[in-house]
């Protein structure tokens, strides 16, 4: 598995860990860590993801919400909500990560850790959000 997947895979479950435990971002970060060993370049990449989620939270909520139609964030799956809130923050504020990758590696963690219908529910949101959000690899 690649690194920036297994980075992915880092950060969702600490920002599950936040949506479900509402602990403190250091203390989920330190108790995380401490559980899962990982490459310096792998505990970066999922950490800058995590606080730039979280430091732009209100956005990416908002822009989520624009785009689910029929669905409030609090109804959504909590893997689904935060999956969209990761793959969200990559393609408005990361231009250096190709829309299509963040796209690609959400609708892959959707299939992996979501149900049978999150890939689907996710690839439908983020492209959406990708067509009207960003555009010319930069938010709008």
């Amino acid at each position: 598995m690649r690194k920036r997947t297994q980075a992915r895979e880092c950060a969702l479950q600490i920002l599950y860990q936040v949506d479900i435990r509402k602990d403190p971002v250091d203390k989920l970060f330190l108790d995380f860590w401490r559980e899962n060993e990982a490459e310096a370049e792998i505990s970066d990449f999922a950490n800058s993801l995590v606080i730039g989620a979280l430091k732009n939270l209100k956005e990416i909520d908002e822009t989520i919400s624009a785009y689910a139609s029929n669905w409030k964030l609090s109804r959504m799956a909590v893997i689904d909500r935060n999956v969209l809130r990761l793959a969200t923050y990559e393609l408005l504020f990361c231009p250096d990560i190709p829309q299509k990758v963040s796209i690609n590696e959400a609708v892959d963690l959707a299939k992996k850790f979501g149900d049978m219908e999150s890939g689907k529910f996710v690839n439908g949101i983020l492209d959406k959000i990708s067509k009207e959000e960003v555009k010319d690899g930069k938010a709008s």
